[in-house]
Formats: C-alpha cells, structure tokens, sequence
C-alpha cells in the first residue's frame, strides 16, 4: 500500500520538527514542499532546517535550484512524483512537509500540465515592469486576464505571476483552465493529510514573532545583503524575510521598523496559508492547544495515522 503522509499548515507551526519525529517513528523520508526551500542560498530567510534539525532523516527537494533559475508547479509536481518513488523503493514512506499549498494540492490531486513554450524576452519584460512599477502592479496585470490564479498568489510570488502571464501570452488560456482541463487521473497514491491549526490564534502570532527574532539574531541581514548584491535573483529579492529589510539596507527605515514589517507580512502570509488547507476537503486537522509541546502533537499526529492506516487495512481487507 503506497501511502504518503502529508505534513501541512502556517509558518512557523512546527511542521519540520513534526515531520523529522514522525519520519524516525513509521521509516519516512522527508520531501520538502515549500517554494523557496528549493532554492541555495536563503537558508535563514525560508527557514530550512538545519542538518542538526533534520536528526539524519533524508530530506529531499530542499536547496537544489539557483535562485535565478524558474521553477513552476508542473516541475514540482514532476520531481515530488519521482522522489515518492524512489522512496518507496527503499521500503520507506515519503512525508511531504511544507506550506505551500499549490505544491501540495497539485501532487495530491495528481494534476498533469500542458507543455507549453518558452517566452525568454516576454519574461524579462515582466520581470523589467515589476521592477518599475512595482509587485502589486504585475500582480493587477495577471488578475486582468486570470482572476483566478491572481487571488491565490501573492504579490512577492513574481516568479510565479510572470510565469501565469507567460501562460497565456504563449498559450492562449489561462492555468486556472489547465488545471480543469488537465487529466485528472486517479493518484496511484493513498494519502494521510494533516493540517496543524491552533486554538488561539495569538499562539501562532507569537511563535512568528519570536521566529523573527531568531532569525535576526542567526544572520538573517546578512543573508539579506548578500542576496541584494546578486542582481539576477528577482525571485530571492521577493522573498518573505529578504524584501523587507531592503529598506534598511537602503537607509530608508530603521532596523527595528523593518523587522515589524516583517514580522507582518509573515502574520499576513500565515493566515493565507490557514486559509488555504482549511478548504481542503482532505485534511485532518490537528489542533495545537496553548500548553502543547512537541510530544503531545506527535502524539495527536500519531492518533491520526495510526487510525487513517487501520481504516485504510479494513478498506483493503473487505
């Protein structure tokens, strides 16, 4: 039985630590599912787990990609696909880990994507307009011709934004029309998909504020200035946790002022990814109380699996 678990929900919610406790308790290897994770560099700023952290659990799709080179979600999906199978060939379970929800939902809806071309000089034209008019602005430009995949992507997502506008200047249509109109073939897979939330939703606040502080605290300027330095890494210049320290870098805002805008935007991006997997008809969901530690949610997440596998036994038994 080919059964993958899937470990979702918002930043700093404690899904790595999660997902590595599970791995070493049912044999799983992890596979990240988080758009910036796949790119070097910006370790601090997209919150990659460190070797100490990841306990020598595998962990795959994490730290493979330059950050000048595109990605899309139909390369995702391709690479997730080749990854579980692989696993499952060593006789482990794949544990995709993440909080991107568009890599997630692709996979598990086994979505396929039409090939479709190239547009190098349309795409730097866009990447060109961004820089002069601004994010939100490419980002009106997208929901112009599809409002659909606009309201799902955030304005620091040019990459993907200009990769949707890309879609449709070469194709025709939109990706939100080839996604219903791609084959939806049945998963070859069984999935096992839980969703932390939390009761109080102060928690997560503070655990994202906090988060901020340590980032702060183990280089997150550095890195930042670093990756400024580098001018053919639009997609890395975007990213939570670089972009907003631009200004200070720039001697624009105070260092302080900075990281509360961060520590916003990061409270802002957390809501759309509860948001996100709340919708998901799939999901368990595992509600962490104010006194929970790390044992008492592995211990909910237990419970989950263990019941998700026996019910899945007696479905293939009868």
């Amino acid at each position: 039985m080919n059964t993958i678990i899937v470990i979702c929900g918002p930043t700093a919610s404690g899904k790595t630590a999660l997902s590595v406790e599970l791995a070493k308790i049912y044999g799983g290897e992890i596979i990240s599912a988080d758009s910036m994770q796949i790119y070097t560099d910006m370790d601090i700023a997209s919150a990659k787990a460190s070797p100490e952290e990841q306990q020598g659990i595998p962990h795959h799709l994490m730290n493979f990609l330059d950050p000048s080179e595109s990605f899309s979600v139909a390369d995702y999906v391709k690479l997730c696909k080749e990854k579980c199978g692989e696993i499952f060939a060593r006789g482990n379970i794949p544990i995709i880990c993440g909080g991107t929800g568009l890599y997630i939902s692709s996979f598990v809806d086994n979505l396929t994507f039409d090939e479709c071309k190239q547009d190098p000089e349309y795409r730097e034209e866009m990447r060109k307009y961004a820089e002069e008019n601004g994010a939100a602005a490419l980002l009106e430009k997208l929901r112009e011709v599809d409002p659909e995949t606009a309201g799902m992507l955030h304005e620091n997502n040019i990459g993907r934004i200009i990769r949707a506008l890309e879609v449709y200047k070469t194709t025709g249509h939109t990706i939100s029309e080839s996604k219903r109109n791609s084959r939806k073939e049945p998963s070859p897979y069984k999935f096992i998909m839980i969703t932390l939330d939390f009761a109080d939703r102060e928690q997560l606040k503070e655990r994202i504020n906090r988060r901020v502080d340590e980032m702060i605290e183990r280089g997150l300027l550095n890195e930042a200035k670093e990756c400024f330095a580098q001018k053919n890494r639009p997609t890395a210049a975007q990213a939570i946790g670089i972009k907003e320290l631009y200004p200070y870098l720039c001697g624009e805002k105070t260092l302080e002022e900075c990281v509360e805008e961060l520590k916003l935007r990061t409270r802002q991006y957390a809501k759309r990814q509860l948001t996100w997997f709340r919708r998901g008809g799939k999901m368990n969901r595992l509600v962490i109380e104010k006194n929970d530690g790390l044992c008492e949610i592995l211990s909910k997440a237990r419970r989950i699996i263990d019941d998700n596998l026996q019910i899945m036994e007696n479905s293939r038994q009868n």
